[in-house]
């Protein structure tokens, strides 16, 4: 399958690597606004060629589109507007609404599989990319009677060779609720990064003092503002939501903190504590995976 990834950092680019180690992708063109990442994507073998997306949408079988959603919603009309019948259109965006009511309506709809893969990394750029990164993690599909049985039977291959677990969604469901367990914690860590170098001005005192629990909280405040800005902005709605309960709680944390409430303050981390058992429970599903993995390859 000729396959055409647009945007090469980390999530295209690791697509493109586990694509072309499952042989799903014979040949791979790279598109990319940033010659210096579209040259790194060539050197590093992640992709065959780079052109632009006019010359790729001529010779191709798949379009995949792993760029900002600033932009997504009108690359992926103007698309439609000129692809041929058999190729097929994959998004990667982290909002989905808007990115579908773009498209609503549209001739060539059905030639678009609207899709959000839950993975990634802090890092950005080709030399991010890296097999594997999508392997047992979920791959969101969203409006999926609006596509053909071709394209998805194509998005359906391409997510198993990535070894991605898929799960379908309404757009308007999917963007609140990763408003709660993905956007708002990159705005957490954002906002505790800024606070922390706001106040501590030595920056030999964070080097020396910042333990393993502050690095894996402010970990995301290393992600794209590139990309993650847009994402805010298409999924202000919800995201909006989830940080006024988000503040409502530091409050009421910072209100029992300056009564010197030990047992409310003990009552709230105690209740935050039922977190454990969420993440215990994805845990094990991983591991019964790996347990799987290991017998079929035995």
């Amino acid at each position: 399958m000729r396959t055409t990834i647009v945007g090469l950092g980390l999530i295209g680019g690791s697509m493109a690597i586990d694509l072309r180690i499952k042989g799903i992708a014979n040949h791979l063109i790279g598109v990319d606004d940033n010659n210096a990442h579209a040259q790194q994507a060539v050197d590093l073998g992640i992709v065959d060629e780079v052109c632009t997306l006019n010359e790729a949408v001529k010779n191709t079988d798949l379009i995949i589109l792993a760029i900002p959603v600033s932009a997504m919603s009108k690359m992926i009309a103007q698309l439609l507007d000129k692809i041929e019948s058999h190729i097929t259109i994959i998004d990667t965006g982290s909002t989905k609404a808007s990115i579908c009511k773009t498209v609503q309506g549209h001739k060539n709809r059905q030639q678009f599989v609207a899709a959000h893969p839950i993975a990634g990394t802090e890092n950005s750029g080709p030399s991010a990319a890296f097999s594997g990164l999508f392997r047992n993690k979920t791959m969101i599909i969203c409006e999926r009677q609006l596509s053909s049985s071709h394209a998805l039977e194509v998005a359906n291959t391409i997510f198993k060779a990535l070894e991605s677990k898929t799960i379908f969604m309404e757009p308007v469901d999917h963007d609140k609720h990763v408003a709660y367990v993905s956007h708002l914690s990159h705005v957490s860590s954002f906002l505790l990064g800024q606070t922390v170098m706001d106040i501590e001005k030595d920056e030999k005192n964070i080097f020396d003092l910042a333990g393993s629990g502050f690095a894996s909280t402010v970990r995301l405040a290393k992600s794209s503002p590139d990309m993650w800005a847009p994402i805010f902005e298409q999924n202000t709605e919800y995201l909006s939501q989830a940080l006024l309960e988000y503040i409502m709680h530091l409050q009421k944390f910072h209100y029992y903190l300056v009564k010197k409430d030990s047992k409310a303050i003990h009552r709230i981390m105690t209740e935050a504590n039922e977190i454990r058992r969420v993440l215990s429970g994805i845990e094990l599903k991983d591991e019964k995976n790996k347990v799987v993995e290991t017998l079929i390859e035995e």
